[in-house]
């Protein structure tokens, strides 16, 4: 039996950039947090830990250029950010992996540090 590769191993294939978009840990932060409802710039840098304004900025126009956020300005001082209806689709994906984190990332930290116990380390 000959072993094929399925579409998702193609270059052009849309798996790969479904898996592009949510690889990126503030993509998935910046869709979760806009999940709720329309937020401004500054509520979301106040909601993501650690995330800077301008990856933020990076992060927010990455996902206007998929369809996935809306950029609304009233006035120019008066910007919010909201999920399209295609931004909408990847909250329960979302929220299936944050449940699984809740579930298991318990058992992968256990892990990390028993394989860190487990690993000699190099003395001068």
């Amino acid at each position: 039996m000959q072993n094929m590769a399925g579409p998702a191993f193609l270059a052009d294939c849309p798996t790969r950039l479904a898996v592009d978009i949510i690889a990126d840990k503030w993509a998935v932060l910046v869709l979760f947090g806009l999940n709720q409802q329309p937020r401004r710039h500054g509520e979301l840098v106040e909601l993501i830990g650690g995330i800077s304004r301008k990856v933020l900025t990076q992060t927010l126009r990455r996902l206007q250029q998929y369809g996935l956020v809306a950029r609304h300005a009233e006035a120019p001082r008066r910007v919010e950010y909201s999920l399209t209806d295609l931004g909408r689709t990847l909250v329960e994906p979302i929220e299936v992996l944050t449940t699984w984190a809740r579930d298991y990332g318990g058992a992968i930290l256990d892990f990390q540090e028993a394989a860190q116990a487990a690993t000699p380390r190099a003395t001068d």
